[in-house]
C-alpha cells in the first residue's frame, strides 16, 4: 500500500507540476502576443512619423529649390544689369578715345603748320 500511495503521490505531484508549466507556458505565450502586439503598434508609429518627416522634408527641399530659383533669376538679372553697364562705360571709353585722338590729330595739325610758318 505504500507503494501505491506514493505512486498516487507522485502521479498527482507531477500532474500538478504539468498543470503549473502549462499555465506559466501560456502567461508566456500571451506576454510574448501582448509584446508582439505593442511592437507592431510602435512599428506603424514609427512609420507614420518617418513618412511625416519625409513629407516634411521634401516640402522643405521644394522650398529651398524654389528660393534657388528665385536667386538665380536674380542673379541673372544682374548679370544682364552688370554687362549692360559694362557696354554703356565701354561705348563712353570709345568715344571718349575718338575724342581724344580728333585733338591729338588737330594738335599734330596745329604743330605742322607752325613749324611751316617758321621755316
Amino acid at each position: 500500500m505504500k507503494g501505491f500511495a506514493a505512486k498516487i503521490i507522485k502521479k498527482v505531484s507531477l500532474e500538478v507540476i504539468y498543470e503549473a508549466i502549462e499555465e506559466r507556458t501560456a502567461e508566456i505565450k500571451r506576454d510574448i502576443a501582448e509584446l508582439r502586439n505593442k511592437q507592431e503598434a510602435d512599428f506603424r508609429y514609427l512609420n507614420q512619423r518617418i513618412d511625416q518627416i519625409n513629407q516634411r522634408i521634401d516640402q522643405k527641399a521644394d522650398a529651398l529649390e524654389q528660393k534657388i530659383d528665385k536667386v538665380d533669376q536674380k542673379v541673372d538679372a544682374l548679370e544682364q544689369k552688370i554687362n549692360t553697364q559694362i557696354g554703356l562705360v565701354n561705348q563712353k571709353i570709345d568715344t571718349q578715345i575718338g575724342q581724344v585722338n580728333q585733338r591729338l590729330d588737330t594738335i599734330m595739325q596745329i604743330l605742322v603748320e607752325l613749324s611751316k610758318q617758321k621755316n
